[in-house]
């Protein structure tokens, strides 16, 4: 990975957030990790890695817009000359249901969905030059469904369906595109879920017995490194997967907790 080029969605994130996590996890191969997110702390992680002897650059863009994910891939561009891979991490279940407006599942797509498109447009023709690689962060509820939750659901289908897609859109130019899927890591957001409910330790109690491995969690260092390895010419004839880092909870028989 060293000296690659790897724009992170969503790197900026609270520390212990999986784009941050899969950020200094890259820093730390000696790549470059490109943090794009629409708050300023990402150039804060920027400068820290920077002093630390690593290379990284920010680019502050709100991508639920068109020129949001056009600005990230153009300001990279012009920094590096080059794109070597592209993580698309950026999202966050918003718990839009059927109880929402149409406007709000619109919404919940462009933060959830629409942004992997454009990235992937912009950046397409700079990962044909490298024959570079794209990972798109999944989750299980795109199979699984959990209730209450239509936009993010919705949003996490197309990221399946769009992996596929581009896998096949992309082969010609040795392009891989694999998907990551995720079920229940303790993230700052998943933290803040988790105490909405009255009796916090007992939910997630009640959660992490259905997870078949170990009964816990997932850490997102696991997930940042199944992303290094799906980045690294170590796996360089997959294309098209989806990659369950879960501890087993979407396959495994429940008769296992």
């Amino acid at each position: 990975m060293k000296d690659k080029v790897v724009i992170v969605t969503g790197g900026g994130g609270l520390s212990g957030s999986i784009g941050e996590t899969i950020v200094r996890h890259l820093a730390n191969e000696k790549a470059i990790p490109v943090i794009i997110d629409k708050h300023p702390r990402g150039s804060q992680l920027a400068d820290e890695l920077n002093n630390d002897g690593n290379k990284a650059f920010f680019v502050q863009a709100d991508l639920r817009t068109d020129q949001g994910c056009k600005t990230a891939v153009e300001q990279t561009v012009s920094e590096f000359d080059r794109i070597d891979a592209l993580v698309n991490n950026l999202g966050i279940n918003d718990r839009v249901g059927l109880e929402n407006s149409y406007d709000d599942f619109i919404n919940s797509l462009k933060l959830n969905l629409a942004h992997f498109f454009g990235m992937t447009k912009y950046a397409a023709p700079y990962l044909k030059k490298s024959k570079g690689n794209i990972i798109n962060i999944a989750s299980k509820v795109a199979l699984t469904g959990q209730g209450g939750t239509s936009g993010y659901a919705a949003s996490k289908g197309g990221v399946l369906a769009l992996t596929r897609e581009w896998a096949a859109e992309l082969s010609s130019s040795s392009v891989r595109v694999n998907a990551l899927v995720i079920a229940e890591s303790y993230t700052p957001a998943y933290e803040k879920w988790i105490q909405e409910f009255e009796n916090p330790k007992e939910k997630l109690s009640s959660i992490v017995k259905k997870i078949p491995l170990e009964q816990r969690t997932t850490q997102t260092e696991e997930i940042a490194d199944a992303v290094l390895f799906l980045l690294s010419s170590r796996s360089s004839h997959t294309t098209g997967q989806f990659i369950h880092v879960d501890g087993g909870y979407v396959h495994l028989d429940r008769a296992l907790s």
